[in-house]
């Protein structure tokens, strides 16, 4: 059945059933493929947005570290220690509105030095940017360029208010253009709907991004949404098995937020249809020891291999 054509079924289906199918449509589209990516934030702070949830936003005090544009030498070590632990990417991220034309060479150096002396494959998180300045950082070597729409389009002017939609959107498809793949999701639990979170995952469909992230807010004192009370594991399972029946293609990637989100139910998430997750931390929030992902990752393959 192709629930794209009424995704508002999804929603009337009980939370085993929606478990059930979706892990069938992980293992239909998807088979045993599990991928692990890490990320380093290059440039910290000082951003001129207003997104609610963010740390990094100037408007808020929330003690965020600020600081510019990392080293290349220290950039390459860090690379060098996530495809150690097992990664297959590294996502280079800046705080900011997007890159000036001075920023797009200094990211293209720290892209060019990790991909030709670590040999891993090099992403980027840089904020809202023109086909250009992809297209240069395609040629130092980037593969895949990071921008979440965040939340549906109704929603999105709830959670920010300096910049539109569209141009989310515009950014993911200039870097099309410019031959990137794609990474692009959002955050639940802002204070959505579940037909925003419909909503978001259709326009993700539509866009025919490469892989979409999944992250669940960490309420960030000093932000407008430090006292949105936390979804229930149960929500977050059932969000993840709605994305992976209408995205049923695409690594679907757990991201900020999975750790204190769904505790014990963490392990779940993988037999909900996720298949993908980020390790070794996030932008300003801690993320559990490599050594404890790793082993989920290993009894998470063990069980897909059982059936």
């Amino acid at each position: 059945m192709d629930y794209t054509r009424d995704p508002g079924r999804l929603l009337e289906m009980p939370l085993s059933e929606a478990i059930l199918l979706a892990n069938r449509m992980k293992r239909e589209y998807r088979q045993a493929s599990f991928s692990l990516c890490s990320i380093l934030n290059v440039r910290s702070g000082a951003c001129t947005e207003d997104c609610a949830f963010c740390a990094q936003s100037s408007r808020y005090r929330t003690g965020a570290p600020v600081y510019p544009y990392r080293k290349v030498e220290e950039v390459v070590k860090r690379a060098r220690e996530a495809k150690e632990a097992g990664a297959s990417r590294f996502s280079l991220v800046a705080s900011g509105r997007g890159p000036t034309p001075r920023e797009v060479d200094l990211v293209a150096e720290l892209v060019h030095a990790v991909r030709t002396r670590v040999g891993i494959k090099v992403c980027a998180s840089l904020g809202i940017m023109d086909r250009d300045g992809l297209e240069r950082l395609k040629a130092a070597g980037l593969s895949r360029y990071h921008h979440n729409l965040e939340t549906s389009r109704r929603f999105f002017p709830r959670v920010v208010t300096t910049h539109g939609f569209e141009e989310r959107v515009g950014t993911i498809r200039a870097a099309r253009e410019a031959g990137l793949e794609t990474c692009s999701g959002g955050i639940i639990g802002l204070g959505e709907t579940w037909e925003d979170r419909l909503q978001m995952a259709m326009e993700l469909r539509d866009l025919g991004v490469d892989s979409v992230p999944l992250n669940v807010l960490v309420p960030i004192r000093g932000t407008p949404l430090e006292s949105v009370k936390r979804l229930p594991g149960w929500e977050i399972l059932k969000t993840i098995a709605i994305f992976r029946v209408l995205l049923p293609e695409v690594p679907l990637r757990l991201a900020g937020g999975r750790e204190s989100a769904l505790k014990d139910m963490l392990g779940m998430a993988f037999w909900t249809g996720a298949d993908a997750m980020l390790i070794g931390g996030y932008l300003t929030v801690r993320g559990r020891a490599v050594e404890q992902d790793l082993d989920l990752v290993k009894e998470v393959k063990e069980l897909w291999s059982k059936g």
